[in-house]
């Protein structure tokens, strides 16, 4: 039978190894010998130690929560644990951070990412919990000063598969830095000849988001601190989780942001185009950074006969969804504008489109359509805010355009007005976001935008309009604080129009002397706009589009020649053809014409219309060539 030895206050009684149990009476009676009582923790203290430890916990988990960006994260990691938790703390990102169900790849690349040290002065009370600190004066100096006894780390780390810090990284728990696996694994992380100087106390704690380890940190302290104790390791196994964790939502943020921003910007006009007459600026704002991307949008679309089609319009909502519906939206609009329908008719065909995208999409717009060389303007609403023309003389104006359902309603029909449109004036085409909110409804917000307008246009005079990117930046000036509720789209066109003048038009009878008459009187057109040095030239051009349309029109064939900073010719008849540039061969006698005006013209084009269609051409002016 076993002996026992008796058991002494504070000790457990110790249990004889099984080769003991032949030796001697003698030497088990000398190992009986009373030891010295190990003295009992102060429950109180221990207590005590493990609220602080809590409480730092806490206010440490929640500062790092408070980051939404990956920078703030990390940043709030080493706020929270330094000097708090430890003197100084490396921490390591995988360069580049994976994203969602990405599959990781071996090996993989550590960078470091962000390094903190104690300064001369802490002022971080609310990273400590509220927990006294009692710092030494060898403990303020840096610690990781390149003179100091801590050596730099290194800036990238290779992590190769079946390393000793892949298994420390795989086994995601927190170690301590004088552990077999810590000391094998940190001169692979700090680098070559590198680790933590004698007398130093390392954690090498692993950062493993959902799916994946996404980095490392180091925590050390310095000789003359409390060795970490068991329990630090649970610290730092919270600090890392909740890094990590929000490391991951902070890509995740990132790349929907990314997205967000892509999404809204091919959504939305690159460059509005600089049509002929009408000077044209834009803004866009988002509901709020968190929520870039929107239902809102507006464009400006050439059309034939120098023309141009002014669209702003609002899906309800502000998501990816709404900015879906409204991409689509736009692209009908385009095409819709491209067949030169009626304001009306567009918003009719968008409101069917709206109804075949689902029964909840609805969508507020305005259409409008202005021709510079007629000045007047004709607009249709689908439920949209109206229009607002600010006068050369400063008097600002809302358009007094029927309201119309909005579109998906489905069943309604539109009415289009046609107005006036000076030159001088401008026009403001916005959506609701810019004068409704939680503060003020829609109408009041559309008067203060008027007299914010006629306030702008008095200091400038009453002969001369405000410039048009400073009256955009001006009018949303108008929001205070609160007013942010919705997407702002915003489009200004400044009418400058066509003289009479400088236009000139004729109706030519598609017979074999078409070509001969045009030629003619475009001659005596740039005779009396002093451009006869372009006459042979345009000549030319004139003469081979209007010998095309002649072969195939059964109506009079349309002439004009519009002198702005380009000379622009327009060519219309009733066939719906439109012209296609080919290469002619050598035995053939025609196909050549769109070929010469390929070569010789700025540009050219070619516009179906639902009378037929228009072909024109470009060419520079004597102003531009000097």
């Amino acid at each position: 039978m076993t002996e026992h030895p008796p058991s002494h206050e504070g000790r457990q009684p110790l249990v004889a190894r099984p080769q003991e149990r032949t030796r001697p009476r003698q030497e088990a009676s000398a190992s009986a010998v009373p030891q010295p009582a190990v003295p009992a923790p102060d429950p109180v203290a221990t207590a005590r130690r493990e609220g602080d430890r809590l409480r730092f916990v806490g206010a440490a988990t929640r500062r790092i929560a408070r980051g939404i960006d990956l920078d703030e994260i990390v940043l709030g990691l080493c706020r929270a644990t330094v000097p708090t938790f430890s003197d100084a703390i490396l921490v390591y990102l995988r360069d580049p951070l994976p994203v969602g169900d990405e599959r990781p790849v071996s090996p993989f690349v550590l960078r470091l990412r962000r390094t903190d040290r104690l300064r001369l002065t802490d002022e971080d009370t609310e990273s400590s919990g509220g927990i006294p600190l009692q710092i030494s004066e060898g403990l303020r100096l840096p610690i990781l000063d390149p003179q100091s006894d801590v050596m730099p780390a290194a800036e990238l780390c290779e992590v190769r598969s079946g390393g000793a810090l892949s298994e420390v990284l795989r086994g995601v728990r927190p170690v301590f830095g004088d552990s077999a696996a810590a000391r094998a694994a940190l001169p692979e992380l700090l680098g070559a000849d590198r680790t933590v100087p004698s007398g130093h106390r390392a954690i090498l704690a692993p950062l493993r988001g959902r799916r994946r380890v996404i980095g490392a940190a180091v925590f050390l302290r310095r000789p003359d601190r409390a060795a970490f104790e068991p329990n630090d390791l649970l610290v730092a196994a919270q600090l890392a989780t909740h890094t990590a964790l929000g490391i991951d939502k902070a890509v995740l943020y990132g790349r929907e942001a990314y997205i967000a921003d892509e999404l809204q910007r091919t959504m939305l006009p690159e460059n509005l185009p600089q049509p002929t007459g009408v000077r044209l600026a834009s803004r866009y704002l988002p509901a709020a950074e968190t929520a870039r991307v929107g239902g809102d949008w507006y464009d400006a679309i050439p059309l034939p006969g120098s023309r141009v089609a002014l669209v702003v319009g609002d899906v309800m909502g502000h998501s990816m969804t709404s900015a879906a519906i409204m991409g689509q939206l736009r692209t009908t609009a385009q095409t819709l504008a491209g067949l030169d329908l009626p304001p009306q008719e567009v918003l009719h065909h968008l409101d069917e489109q709206a109804q075949r995208l689902g029964t909840d999409r609805m969508a507020t717009c305005l259409y409008a359509v202005y021709d510079p060389v007629s000045h007047r303007i004709t607009i249709a609403n689908a439920g949209h805010p109206p229009p607002i023309l600010l006068h050369l003389g400063g008097r600002a104006e809302v358009l007094r355009v029927p309201p119309g359902a909005p579109i998906g309603v489905g069943g309604v029909d539109f009415e289009a007005v046609e107005l006036d449109a000076p030159a001088g004036a401008t026009l403001l085409l916005y959506t609701d976001g810019l004068v409704e909110s939680r503060l003020r409804d829609v109408w009041t917000g559309i008067e203060q935008l008027r007299e914010r307008l006629a306030a702008t246009a008095q200091l400038t005079g009453p002969d001369h309009s405000p410039p048009l990117e400073a009256l955009c930046d001006d009018v949303l000036d108008v929001l205070g604080p609160g007013d942010r509720d919705d997407d702002i789209a915003l489009l200004a066109a400044r009418f400058d129009g066509i003289a009479p003048s400088d236009v000139a038009y004729w109706f030519l009878e598609p017979e074999d002397a078409a070509p001969g008459r045009a030629r003619r009187l475009a001659r005596r057109a740039l005779a009396r706009w002093d451009l006869e040095e372009l006459s042979d030239s345009v000549e030319l051009l004139i003469s081979e589009v209007v010998t095309n349309a002649v072969r195939y029109a059964e109506r009079p064939v349309t002439l004009r020649l519009l002198r702005t900073d380009v000379l622009r010719c327009e060519v219309g008849d009733d066939s719906p053809q439109l012209p296609r540039q080919r290469r002619a061969r050598d035995t053939d006698e025609g196909g050549r014409g769109l070929f010469l005006v390929n070569r010789l013209a700025r540009r050219w084009g070619a516009t179906r219309l639902s009378t037929g269609k228009v072909v024109w051409f470009e060419i520079p002016t004597r102003v531009q060539g000097t």
